[in-house]
C-alpha cells in the first residue's frame, strides 16, 4: 500500500471523526463544569472506537450481504411504509419540540452529564450506552468508513495487517476528541472561558438544532417512502391494499 492510498485514509477518517458520536458528544461531555475524570471519557471513546473496529471486521467478511438485504426491504412496500410512519412521528416530534420555549437541555440532563464524567464511584453504564448508541444511530451515514473499507479489500492485505490497519483508522476517529480530552485535563484554568462560552450557545441552541436535524431526518424518510409510491395520491390508493394483503 503507498503513501497515496494511506494518506486517503486518514482523511477519511478524519473525516468520520467529525461526526456525532466521535467528536459533537464527546465536546458535550467535556464542558462539564467540573473536570472531567480522564477514565471515563476513555471509556466512552474506547466503546465507540470498538464498535468502529467490530462494525469494519463485519464489513470486512462479508457483512454487506446484510446491508444488501436491508436496503432491498426498504425498497419493499412494507419497508416503504416504515419509512412513512417513522417519517411521520419525527416530523412531529421536530414540530413539538421546535415550538417549546424551554427547548433546552433540562437541568435533569445536564446533572446527569456532571454525575457521568466527574463523579468517582457513579456507574459507568449509562456512558458506554450512550457510545453504543451513539455509533449505531450512525451506521447509515458511515460512506467515509464505506469507502476506506472497499480500499483496504482492493488492496488484498493479509488479515493481520487489514485488522491493524482497520483499528488504526478508528484510533484517528477518536484522535481529535482525544486531543480536546487532553487539553480539558492539563489546561484546564486556560481553556475554561472559552469552554464555558460554548456550553452557554450549545445551551441555548440544542433543542432547536435537534428540533432541525429530527425534522430534516423525519422529512427525507418521507419523502423517500412517498416517491416508492409515486406520489402522496397514490400512498393512500395502495395502503388499503397493502395492509390487507
Amino acid at each position: 500500500m503507498d503513501i497515496t492510498t494511506i494518506g486517503t485514509l486518514a482523511l477519511l477518517a478524519l473525516a468520520d471523526s467529525t461526526s456525532f458520536g466521535t467528536l459533537l458528544i464527546p465536546l458535550w461531555l467535556l464542558l462539564a463544569s467540573s473536570r472531567p475524570r480522564p477514565s471515563r471519557m476513555l471509556a466512552y471513546l474506547a466503546t465507540v472506537a470498538g464498535f468502529y473496529l467490530a462494525m469494519g471486521v463485519l464489513l470486512s467478511i462479508g457483512a454487506r450481504l446484510l446491508l444488501d438485504g436491508i436496503r432491498s426491504w426498504l425498497a419493499s412496500d412494507g419497508g416503504a411504509i416504515a419509512m412513512l410512519a417513522v417519517g411521520g412521528v419525527l416530523l412531529a416530534g421536530a414540530i413539538l419540540t421546535g415550538t417549546r420555549k424551554d427547548a433546552g437541555p433540562s437541568p435533569r440532563l445536564l446533572a446527569w452529564r456532571e454525575r457521568a464524567v466527574g463523579a468517582e464511584d457513579g456507574p459507568i453504564r449509562p456512558l458506554i450506552l450512550l457510545a453504543l448508541a451513539a455509533t449505531a444511530i450512525e451506521i447509515a451515514t458511515l460512506l467515509p468508513y464505506l469507502m476506506a473499507i472497499g480500499i483496504m479489500d482492493a488492496a488484498r492485505l493479509p488479515p493481520a495487517a487489514h485488522l491493524g490497519l482497520l483499528a488504526a483508522y478508528c484510533l484517528v476517529m477518536v484522535a481529535p476528541a482525544l486531543v480536546l480530552l487532553v487539553l480539558r485535563v492539563v489546561a484546564h484554568a486556560a481553556v475554561e472561558p472559552l469552554l464555558r462560552r460554548v456550553n452557554a450557545w450549545l445551551t441555548r441552541q440544542a433543542g432547536e438544532m435537534t428540533a432541525w436535524i429530527v425534522g430534516i431526518i423525519g422529512f427525507l424518510l418521507v419523502r423517500a417512502g412517498t416517491s416508492h409510491f409515486g406520489g402522496v395520491s397514490d400512498v393512500f390508493e395502495r395502503l388499503p391494499g397493502i395492509v390487507a394483503g
